[in-house]
This record gives C-alpha cells, sequence and structure tokens, in this order.
C-alpha cells in the first residue's frame, strides 16, 4: 500500500456541541417568521416590481401572463400533486377569464388589470413558497427525529427488541460529521452562512437539518422540493425545520422571480440559509460538475444590496460553505440511475415519479437503514466568500497565499443596470466552478464506492469494443471477477486514492488504510445493501459478480472526475 503522508480524519462521535445561540428569540428564523406577513407582502411586491421590470411594456407582460397560465394548466393536467391546493384549477380558470376580458378594456385600464392579475399570481407562488417555522414544532421534530432515530440505532446494534428501550448508541455513531466544523460555528456568529450540499437522496434536507442542529447552529432556511410534501410525516418535519417549497416543475418567469426574490430578501434580513446547487438529485450517483446558478445567484445579489442600503446591520458578511454527502447506499439509486439512463445526452422534461412517496415506505426504509449498519458521513468544506476565495475564521477573505482581500469594493458596481447584472452572472458562474471543485476535494472515500468503481472499469476494459449502454445490457451470468485479479486492479485503485488524499485532492475515510482483503469485504458488503438486487457480492468461489449491473454504475460513478481509470 502507498504510504499514507496525511492522517485521515478520525470522528469523535462523543463530541457534542453548544449553541451558538442559546435565547432562540435571536434566531434568524425566528425573527423572519415572526414578521412573516409583513415579509411576504415585501417579496411580492418586489417580485411584481422585477417582472414588470423584465416585461415593461403591455404587450409583454399580457403575453407572459398567457404564457403562465398555459404552462400551469398543462402542469395539474399532466402531472398532478396530493400537495396541490384544492382550488387551482379555480384559479387558473379565473385567470384566463382574466385575460379574455382584457381584449374589450381601454389601455390604462388594461396595464392595471394586467397588474392586479400579476399581483394575484405573484401572490399566490409567494404564499406557497414561504415556510411555516414555529419554534415550538422546531424543538417537538429535533427530539422525534433524534429519539426516533436512536431507538432505531440502538436495535442495530443489540439486534433484539426486548432491549428495544435502551439508550447505549448515539445517533453520531452512525451519522458522522467531518471537516471544518468548528469554522462553521464561527462564520454563523460573525455573518450570515449559505450551505450548499451535494444532492443524492430525499433524506438529505432531514439528514442537513440533523447535522445543523447537531453542531449548535440555529435553524436554516432551505427549499426542499414540493413534491416531498405529498409526505406527511416529511411535510410536518420539514416546516418545523425551516423549510420553504420548491416546485421545479414551475419553469415560468413570474415564479422563478418569486422564488429567487424571497430567497434574496431572507438573505438580506440575515437568515442562514441552505441550497441545493445541484437543482435536483443527482441521477448518475456523480458529484454534482455543473450547479444551477439562480438561487447560489441570490447570496451575491443579497450582499449587493445590503452594501448599497449601507444600513445599520446590513453589512454581515454572506458565507458559502461546501458540503458533501458520502451515503453506502442511496434508497432511489435504481430508480434515478433508471431515469438517467434514459435521458442520458437529451434535456427533455422528467416528470417526478418516485417510488418512495409514501410515509411508509420511508419510514421502512429507515428501519432497513439503521438496522444493517450502514453509515453516513457529511463533510463540511472551508467558508469560502461569494467569489470563491476561502476566508479565515474571522470572516476575512484571503488569496492562496494567505494575504487578505477586501471584497466590498467588487459589489460597488459602476457599469449601468445591464452591465451589473452580468458582472453578477459572472460572480456566479465562478463562484459555482469553485464549489465544484470543493465537492471533490472534500469528498470522503469510502470502500463501497471504490470497490464499484474498481469493478465497473475491469468489466469496461474487459469488453473494450463495447459502449456504455451495451455493457449495461451484458447477461449477469457472464460477468464474473476473479478475486485476485480483482484484489490487484483495487489496490492501484486505492493507491492513487492515497496519493490525491496526501495531495489535499479528496478525503478518506479511516478504513481505507486497513487490510485490503477487509476493506473490499467492506465495501463489497456496504455497498447498496438495502436494494434487493445487490450490485456487487462474492460467490461461492469467492468471486466478484453482480445481480444489478446499473446500480453498479450508479455506485462507481461517485469516483467519476478523478481520472482513477487511467491507473487501471
Amino acid at each position: 500500500m502507498r504510504k499514507v503522508k496525511r492522517t485521515p480524519q478520525v470522528i469523535d462521535t462523543s463530541k457534542t456541541y453548544d449553541p451558538i445561540l442559546s435565547d432562540n428569540k435571536v434566531w434568524p428564523v425566528v425573527k423572519l417568521a415572526k414578521n412573516r406577513k409583513e415579509f411576504m407582502e415585501r417579496v411580492i411586491e418586489e417580485s411584481v416590481r422585477r417582472v414588470k421590470k423584465l416585461r415593461p411594456n403591455l404587450n409583454a407582460l399580457i403575453e407572459e401572463l398567457e404564457l403562465t397560465r398555459y404552462r400551469e394548466k398543462l402542469r395539474y393536467k399532466t402531472n398532478p400533486w396530493k400537495v396541490h391546493p384544492e382550488d387551482e384549477v379555480i384559479f387558473w380558470n379565473g385567470v384566463k377569464s382574466r385575460l379574455l376580458d382584457l381584449e374589450n378594456d381601454e389601455k390604462k385600464e388594461k396595464q392595471e388589470l394586467a397588474d392586479q392579475i400579476l399581483k394575484d399570481i405573484v401572490s399566490r407562488y409567494v404564499h406557497e413558497i414561504t415556510g411555516n417555522f414555529k419554534p415550538s414544532h422546531y424543538r417537538l421534530a429535533r427530539r422525534v427525529i433524534t429519539f426516533g432515530f436512536a431507538r432505531l440505532l440502538n436495535a442495530a446494534r443489540i439486534k433484539k427488541f426486548g432491549s428495544f428501550w435502551r439508550g447505549d448508541l448515539t445517533l453520531q455513531d452512525k451519522i458522522q460529521i467531518t471537516g471544518e466544523t468548528e469554522q462553521l460555528r464561527k462564520l454563523a456568529k460573525i455573518g450570515t452562512v449559505v450551505v450548499v450540499p451535494t444532492h443524492f437522496s430525499n433524506l438529505d434536507s432531514i439528514l442537513i437539518g440533523w447535522v445543523i442542529h447537531t453542531m449548535g447552529l440555529p435553524p436554516f432556511i432551505y427549499g426542499a422540493g414540493l413534491n416531498l410534501f405529498n409526505m406527511e410525516i416529511f411535510a410536518y418535519f420539514m416546516n418545523s425545520l425551516g423549510a420553504y417549497k420548491v416546485d421545479r416543475r414551475k419553469r415560468n418567469l413570474i415564479y422563478l422571480q418569486s422564488l429567487r426574490t424571497y430567497s434574496s430578501m431572507a438573505l438580506q434580513d440575515g437568515s442562514h440559509s441552505l441550497f441545493f446547487p445541484g437543482g435536483t438529485r443527482s441521477r448518475s450517483g456523480k458529484i454534482e460538475t455543473r450547479l444551477k446558478l439562480g438561487l447560489l445567484g441570490t447570496a451575491i445579489e443579497a450582499q449587493r444590496i445590503n452594501y448599497e442600503m449601507n444600513e445599520e446591520g446590513r453589512h454581515n458578511k454572506i458565507f458559502i460553505v461546501p458540503v458533501v454527502t458520502n451515503y453506502n447506499f442511496v434508497l432511489e439509486a435504481p430508480a434515478l440511475i433508471r431515469n438517467y439512463l434514459e435521458r442520458k445526452g437529451q434535456e427533455r422534461y422528467y416528470m417526478e415519479s418516485d417510488r418512495y412517496d409514501k410515509s411508509g415506505r420511508i419510514l421502512k426504509f429507515l428501519f432497513e437503514f439503521f438496522t444493517k449498519g450502514n453509515n453516513i458521513s457529511v463533510s463540511i468544506g472551508k467558508g469560502l466568500d461569494l467569489f470563491g476565495n476561502y476566508v479565515n475564521d474571522e470572516g476575512m477573505s484571503i488569496d492562496t497565499h494567505g494575504n487578505r482581500i477586501n471584497t466590498h469594493d467588487y459589489f460597488l458596481f459602476r457599469g449601468g443596470i445591464s452591465a451589473d447584472a452580468q458582472r453578477e452572472e459572472e460572480y456566479t458562474r465562478m463562484l459555482s466552478e469553485v464549489i465544484v471543485r470543493e465537492y471533490h476535494r472534500i469528498n470522503r472515500v469510502q470502500s463501497s464506492h471504490l470497490v464499484a468503481f474498481t469493478a465497473f472499469q475491469m468489466i469496461r476494459k474487459k469488453h473494450k469494443n463495447l459502449d456504455l449502454y451495451s455493457v449495461l445490457r451484458l447477461p449477469l451470468d457472464e460477468i464474473e471477477i476473479e478475486y485476485e485479479e480483482f484484489k490487484k486492479a483495487f489496490s492501484k485503485m486505492r493507491n492513487r486514492v492515497i496519493d490525491l488524499f496526501n495531495n489535499g485532492k479528496v478525503d478518506m475515510a479511516t478504513h481505507m488504510t486497513e487490510d485490503i482483503d477487509n476493506v473490499i469485504d467492506l465495501g463489497i458488503s456496504n455497498v447498496g445493501m438495502y436494494h434487493s438486487r445487490r450490485p456487487l457480492l462474492k460467490n461461492k468461489q469467492g468471486n466478484i459478480i453482480t445481480q444489478d449491473i446499473n446500480n453498479m454504475y450508479y455506485y462507481h460513478n461517485r469516483m467519476d472526475g478523478y481520472e482513477l481509470e487511467k491507473f487501471l
């Protein structure tokens, strides 16, 4: 094995964090909830102003209203969700009638009526988006999550329900937090933090919410997919943990401006936030390489507006903190990879159809997850400013040589509205590229992902004349890798990972340095352990086989981007 020059971080699962703000009355999210009605009115007013700025003449505005109404009709007709309000059809039919009535009105009256229709639509969107955080519900949800998960963990350890209620194992033993935890706590005290995690599973929202609480941070607001609110138990917990709703099926200008305005104004008011900048769950299993810039750009916008307003308390710096979640298996993996393969190379609309949209199935998964001995690690990255520079513990931006950078002047644009918008867009793009690099740097390599990567690459090398789809259609009974051959290839892969780790280009779990046979066995037993058809397993002869090569490919993809295949 290649010499390990750095020491993989050993996780102290007994560590506890004191709250950085013990009085919940001063939590930013509580202040936002207290002024919820007034905040929504501000968001509605500003959203209307922005839409009218983008559609400045009457005809353009009416055309946008017509297009929005048409798209909304298609949405609720072709893909209805349980969470839809009961008056969905009535409201949009009313919009249609009001738009038809505009044809007979004078121009001045048309403008007033069109403005009112716009405001009504924006108001509907903002009321849908806005979270309903309540401190009492937050405390209850926090206790239920911690207590319920801990009971499941105890069952995993002692295996007997007769002793189910013994509390001798903590949740931290299963969900391990690594990385820049202390810096994150310091930054949350002196500024506004935006956490940007990778997105692999519907569990991510609750997982990150638990991590935030465990680290002693106040609740963050975060955008959760509206489809998750179909699940009653998820809806309760996400409302309680600070979620606002994001409907990714709504791609019309009016909705997107309402959503961006909500996010920007919440950040302006100092609310710590959580974005999933990948947008949706990774269908391929890869770490995100291209991020959605919409919500990410609202952080840059919020910082600029606060500097321009020049009001006391408005100069808090906004920090970006990348986070990577590491699962040995993802509940939704078979459906996600199937969808990815079906639409690979195409950009067509994805109709959400989730097998795991029922509370009972989620609970069954949670039980299986904890009782099968699986672990999750959550890697916290270094804090960044909005231009992708690292910040120190005092929140000062620093360059690659450790020199301090004053970023204030970067926000004082002087190029006119169009030029300023272009510059903000460019800053957002640059920031997204840095976040992607940080994802790969702080990714904590697990044996489960490396065995899947090695096995799939060996199959591809053996069938190098076949394209990806042909490889995935190979008869499973013809796929068998001799163990000693696999061990030799895995050793090369591990050595390369160690090189990357020594050079600070990736993180690595402590078990990766153990005896190679033990590392391989651990990886095979953990990867996709919940799935009825296992990605990898050993046969009676001790050789490597698969029951589902698509799932193997999904877990293989977690190591994409490190060019490990060159060393096989």
